[in-house]
């Protein structure tokens, strides 16, 4: 073998070790992307809840001066 094949082969062996890590870091993304999502469909339920329950209980406890005033 000359040296401009082993330059060759580690360029090659570089170049396929690049590929599989973008390939693992894109599978990474993805299911960080689908997590994310989830989550932001959780917190929207949840803040819709939480603003329901704050109006319902506005509602129903009237606002008054406490005894001690």
């Amino acid at each position: 073998m000359t040296e401009q094949d082993d330059r060759l082969i580690r360029l090659e062996e570089t170049v396929a070790y690049q590929t599989k890590t973008i390939d693992e870091l894109s599978e990474q993304l993805a299911e960080q992307w689908k997590l994310t999502e989830q989550m932001r469909v959780k917190l929207d339920r949840l803040t819709e809840r939480f603003l329901m329950l704050e109006e319902q209980s506005r509602d129903a406890i009237p606002v008054t001066k406490p005894p001690h005033f």
